[in-house]
């Protein structure tokens, strides 16, 4: 539960509904995701390890400073990885992975144009997640998994610009990896994290 609410903050930290200097407080925290105080506590020490949060004596915590240059260096050391998984995956692609891929950008498209925001976190998961079990890569992809945490999901997954952006991405990286054109591949992989810290710099600018 404590990492559920972990996630939550994560969420409202990085989509800048609340912003540095911002307190988090543990009860209405608790009474906003029907909980009680403990997995909050428990949510909060685990952000202030990752520099998240800042534990103010006496006041509670407070939401650290993220500059853009942050965003940048979070959707660089994601790309990074999720570059060098479809590297890996490249040559193992088969007509079967291709139709796998095709399916899930389909649904995706779907729900880009029905504003199912849930629907399309799971089809962008799964797309992904077919390139990422292909390696056999199974220790990078949980660090990238871990690093995408602090991507603000929902946030991306109700904006029909951005979703359409993926789709046309994914498209196109299906198209590289049926050719074997593998550099392709990974300057396409690359652009959509690129793409994703741009939005998010710009979202949170508003």
């Amino acid at each position: 539960m404590s990492e559920d609410v972990a996630n939550h903050v994560r969420h409202i930290v990085m989509s800048g509904a609340v912003r540095p200097g911002d307190f988090i407080r543990l009860d209405e925290t608790a009474a906003e995701l029907g909980v009680s105080v403990t997995p909050v506590r428990e949510a909060l020490l685990t952000l202030r390890g990752e520099g998240m949060v800042e534990l103010v004596p006496h006041r509670g915590y407070v939401v650290s400073p993220l500059t853009p240059e942050d965003i940048v260096d979070i959707f660089w050391l994601q790309g990074q990885i999720a570059v060098e998984l479809v590297r890996r995956a490249a040559p193992k692609i088969t007509d079967d992975v291709v139709a796998e891929l095709e399916g899930f950008n389909e649904s995706l498209a779907a729900a880009v144009e029905k504003n199912q925001a849930e629907e399309v976190e799971i089809a962008e998961f799964e797309f992904h997640r077919v390139l990422n079990r292909l390696t056999g890569a199974t220790k990078l992809a949980w660090f990238l998994n871990n690093a995408t945490r602090y991507t603000p999901t929902r946030l991306y997954a109700s904006d029909p610009e951005w979703g359409r952006a993926a789709v046309r991405n994914h498209e196109q990286l299906i198209d590289a990896l049926r050719a074997g054109d593998v550099d392709a591949a990974c300057t396409l992989m690359r652009r959509q994290f690129t793409d994703g810290a741009e939005r998010l710099i710009a979202y949170r600018a508003l």
